[in-house]
């Protein structure tokens, strides 16, 4: 049985320019946007801030994800980070070690090593997890979120 973690997420500009993509490693993914690793919309536009993800436990839900979020109008793709991170923090802040010898090309160092694997259940195999947890949402500003949480 496979017990790897599929992501659909969105990455933002400082301006709230947003792209929307699927990635089975979040943590690799992030850090391209961030590097500019490969050219298209995402390095054009300086989108290189993890906003929003929602975690799936198989690589057809995090696609049909992805698809039904870009058929979104922006109004509703924006309350929807918005209902979680209200205020557009970068979810991904601490993931990598402050390093000035990090180039392009160069895979992250990272600051946490341990990866949580979900436990399969139930509820989980069935249908997709959450991104952030329900305490997370309740609070205005949600806490930021560790390596372990993925």
């Amino acid at each position: 049985m496979d017990e790897r973690v599929y992501c659909a997420y969105i990455v933002a500009s400082r301006s709230h320019t947003i792209y929307i993509g699927m990635t089975g490693d979040l943590l690799k993914r992030v850090f391209e946007h961030k590097q500019k690793t490969r050219e298209g919309f995402s390095a054009t536009y300086n989108c290189n801030r993890l906003v929003w993800f929602e975690r799936f436990m198989s690589p057809e839900n995090a696609i049909a994800r992805e698809k039904q979020l870009k058929g979104w109008i922006r109004a509703k793709k924006i309350a929807l980070i918005e209902k979680s991170n209200p205020t557009w923090n970068d979810l991904s802040e601490g993931w990598y070690a402050a390093d000035p010898t990090v180039r392009k090309g160069v895979e992250p160092r990272v600051l946490e090593v341990k990866r949580a694997r979900p436990k399969a259940n139930a509820s989980t195999s069935a249908k997709a997890t959450a991104g952030p947890s329900t305490a997370q949402v309740a609070k205005a500003r949600p806490a930021p979120l560790r390596m372990t949480d993925l």
